[in-house]
This record gives C-alpha cells, structure tokens and sequence, in this order.
C-alpha cells in the first residue's frame, strides 16, 4: 500500500511507512508531506498498530526540504514554513503513538528534524547526519528549538553553525540517537525494539510520551515561522538559495 510517496506496510500491530522517493533522496517533496500525513492519519484509526518505523527507500533516511520550486520570498518562505514544512517534520511529536525513526543512511535537514520529531532513533552504520541549511545562508526550523535537549546547547550550536555531518557513531555519542547497529540488521534491530514495546499496554505507553513531550506546547514554532523569513531579505540567504538549486557555489558577500 502507498500514500503519496509513502509506503505502509503493516504487520503484527506494526506499521512500517518508508519514505519511497529515490531518485531525490527522499526529500521532503509534497508526495512525502501528503504520504506522511495520509498514512499517520490511517495508523492513527486502526486500533491494531500500537508502533510505527519510519525510514528511507534507497541511500538516505531523508535529504532535508525540497526547495527546488520554492519562491524566495519571505511570504512564501513564512507560508512554505507555516502550512506545508514544520507541520510534516514535526509529526511525531503530535502523533499520539510512538515512532521509532531507522535511519538507513543519508539524513540531512529536514530528514534530521523528522527523525528527532520520532521518539527513539536507531541508526545504521552507514548512516550520516548534518544540518547544512547555514551552508545556503539560512537556519533550520524545528532542529533550532529542539536540538539543544538532545545533544546540549554546545553541540547543537556546532552542528547549525558549521552545517557540518557527522557520522552514526559520533551521533551516538551525543545522545542525538539512541543505537547504532549494521546496516543489514537496521529493520531487524527497529523491529526488535518496536515487539519490546508492543507488548507493554497502549494507553500507558502513549501517556508516557505525551508526559515526555508535555512541555511542547508548539510557542517556539511560531518564533521559527516569524524569524526566517528575516533571513530571506539578506543579499546571501537569496545567493545561497539560487546557487543550491543552480548547483554552483555560492559568492557570499556578509550582507
């Protein structure tokens, strides 16, 4: 079964959705936004799935926002940002059953924020992470507001502002996942943790991640919504944007 770009396997009381676009890394096209949507909506329904594994087709987890259409402009960035982005990324802390993230391999921007919107993540060892949005002149949205009670305020601010990647073992050892495991072994592993709190009784693991996440309560998206597109009116945010989809680098001028 597919949504979208989003395909849902289900299987005793787990439902496996996989971000299904190769061919872009599974950026966080509309297709994927929509399947993501579609298939929580109907796990959400069915009374037989106590946990979903969210993860890649291909080489990556997710390769962060698709740009490629985007106007850039900040009423389009707030709308973009507002309607269609931070609403899909941050699915898993809204979801009221937990979402194990298996992270098979490339998980850049946007693909970190989902995967840390989710409430466990287990990584392969091929697996790479970065936030490369300061690359092109802007921040990310929800990994602003969210990185810091992973990994620390140092580490976080280290990740946005070098947009460098960091590999699965380096992300384990700041608490950014919760276990590296061989890439043949990721599902197996996902799977495994996914039985151990399957058999545990639903209502109280679902009011265990709603006392987790009690303190979200979604103020801080607004800031990120009101602040980005500030950066949208500087001379490099718009050079960064247009050299990214031109392929080029970009000629930064400090303004």
């Amino acid at each position: 079964m597919k949504f979208g770009q989003v395909s849902y396997e289900k299987k005793e009381g787990i439902v496996i959705l996989t971000l299904d676009n190769e061919a872009q890394l599974n950026a966080l096209s509309p297709g994927i936004r929509q399947g993501l949507f579609q298939s929580l909506e109907k796990v959400d329904k069915d009374d037989e799935v106590a946990v979903v594994i969210l993860t890649g087709a291909g080489k990556a987890f997710c390769a962060g926002a698709d740009i490629t259409g985007l106007k850039v402009d900040a009423v389009s960035m707030k709308r973009f940002l507002k309607k269609e982005l931070l609403d899909a990324i941050g699915i898993g802390e809204k979801f009221t059953k937990p979402i194990i993230a298996a992270v098979n391999g490339l998980c850049l921007g946007g693909g970190v924020e989902l995967a840390i919107s989710c409430d466990m993540i287990i990584a392969s060892d091929k697996a790479r992470f970065g936030l490369p949005e300061v690359k092109i002149g802007l921040l990310p949205g929800f990994a602003i507001i969210r990185l810091h009670q992973l990994v620390g305020r140092a580490k976080a601010k280290e990740l946005i502002m070098t947009g460098e990647n960091i590999s699965a073992e380096e992300a384990l050892r700041i608490n950014l996942v919760n276990k590296v495991v061989p890439h043949d072994k990721l599902m197996e592993e996902a799977e495994a943790l996914a039985k151990k709190i399957l058999v545990n009784p639903r209502l109280a693991v679902q009011f265990a991640k709603a006392a987790v996440n009690r303190e979200l309560g979604g103020e801080e998206i607004a800031y990120v919504v009101d602040a980005m597109p500030y950066l949208l009116s500087t001379e490099d945010a718009r050079e960064g944007i247009s050299a990214f989809i031109e392929k080029r680098k970009p000629e930064f001028k400090g303004r």
